[in-house]
């Protein structure tokens, strides 16, 4: 059976012992979102929710693949909130609820691709804007919407994040480790050849640059080291 506590790199460069994510995930969500809606509360008008649902999604993310380039801090935070903000600007234009729903979501996607922010929750935070149409309680109510809940709650929810990554021994906001110069030089794999596979699939994937090259060259040099002299 496999040791609760393993040793995992931290972002610093040592070695400490660290809590295997899949474990990690769950109690740092509880600790995320336990925080985001107990905080959140207290600013909160009572007009607006203390938690919207997309933070869930986001939680997700943050704790349990805090290397996904969607995890990122500005991605979780920025995201959500511009999401969200396009909601509601939707929803105020917009009086036909199916249009104003699809309508919303389409352009978050739009939103957040063109500022690098691209965070899936930010899709649900722009539907949430819709269907929860928090015009109806004014327009200062409208207007505070995407920063509280939903930016305050991410902000939290970052933050909470940082500092249980760090106590279990991962990094978050993700930094890529680079590959010892010897591994590296061992390996026919240079960054040029995985950035121009990548442009020839067309396709957008769900990792880092670094984090990419760093795996296919740890596996070239494993490979080798299998092969007899």
């Amino acid at each position: 059976m496999r040791s609760l506590f393993q040793k995992f790199p931290m972002p610093s460069g040592q070695t400490g012992v660290g809590i295997p994510l899949s474990l990690a995930a769950g109690p740092g969500a509880l600790c995320g979102i336990l925080a985001s809606m107990g905080l959140t509360t207290l600013c909160a008008p009572a007009a607006l929710p203390a938690l919207v649902a997309p933070i869930g999604a986001s939680s997700v993310l943050v704790f349990a693949i805090p290397a996904s380039p969607l995890a990122k801090p500005r991605a979780v935070i920025m995201g959500n909130i511009l999401s969200a903000a396009t909601g509601v600007l939707v929803s105020l234009l917009i009086a036909n609820p199916m249009l104003a729903a699809g309508l919303a979501v389409g352009l978050a996607i739009m939103v957040m691709s063109a500022t690098r922010t691209l965070h899936p929750p930010g899709g649900a935070a722009a539907l949430t804007a819709v269907m929860l149409h928090p015009s109806s309680a004014g327009l200062d109510m409208a207007l505070l919407f995407p920063l509280i809940p939903v930016g305050l709650n991410s902000i939290v929810l970052v933050c909470i994040g940082m500092m249980f990554h760090r106590l279990s021994g991962h990094s978050y906001p993700h930094h890529a480790v680079t590959v010892p110069h010897q591994t590296e030089k061992a390996a026919g794999l240079h960054r040029e050849d995985i950035l121009a596979a990548l442009h020839k699939t067309g396709e957008t994937f769900d990792i880092e640059t670094e984090d990419l090259e760093r795996l296919l060259i740890l596996a070239e040099a494993h490979s080798k080291q299998r092969l007899p002299a």
